[in-house]
């Protein structure tokens, strides 16, 4: 995806854990923050508590989606992302991505990934790897920022 790009739909699901959004539910109203991530990805579980204290703290101004990304056969295994998904407190919605359609409409390849929307859906900043939250809690303000002056 390059920036500016709208926010594909989010169809295709194999799953959805902790309730089903669709793209008009997060468009229109305030950001987007959406993260991809895998069971057997271990920087993906080293960042999750980060990513969930992000959640928390813009929980008001922000929404939050989790993509679930399989790597490998194992990564298929819907009781185990459910456990997972548990044990790492991940409550916002997760999209379970078994057979990577919604991966493949963001040209996704990796995980952890981040890609955040602006209200109207489209994308502001994306980055990759475990590191670079506070980059990423820099960017979401920027967006959040612009939001508030529009108003």
């Amino acid at each position: 995806m390059k920036l500016r790009e709208p926010m594909p739909e989010l169809s295709g699901a194999t799953e959805w854990l902790n309730g089903e959004v669709t793209k008009n539910d997060l468009v229109g109203d305030k950001p987007t923050l959406i993260h991809f991530w895998s069971i057997s990805c271990h920087l993906c579980k080293e960042a999750m508590p980060q990513v969930n204290e992000f959640r928390d703290r813009y929980s008001d101004k922000l929404n939050v989606m989790a993509v679930h990304m399989p790597r490998s056969e194992e990564d298929l295994n819907l009781d185990e992302i459910k456990k997972v998904a548990a044990e790492h407190d991940i409550t916002q919605p997760i999209f379970v991505d078994s057979e990577h359609k919604l991966t493949d409409a963001f040209e996704n390849q990796y995980v952890p990934a981040y890609y955040v929307f602006d209200k109207d859906g489209n994308l502001r900043h994306f980055q990759a790897g475990g590191s670079g939250m506070k980059m990423l809690e820099k960017r979401v303000n920027r967006v959040l920022d612009e939001m508030e002056k529009s108003e």
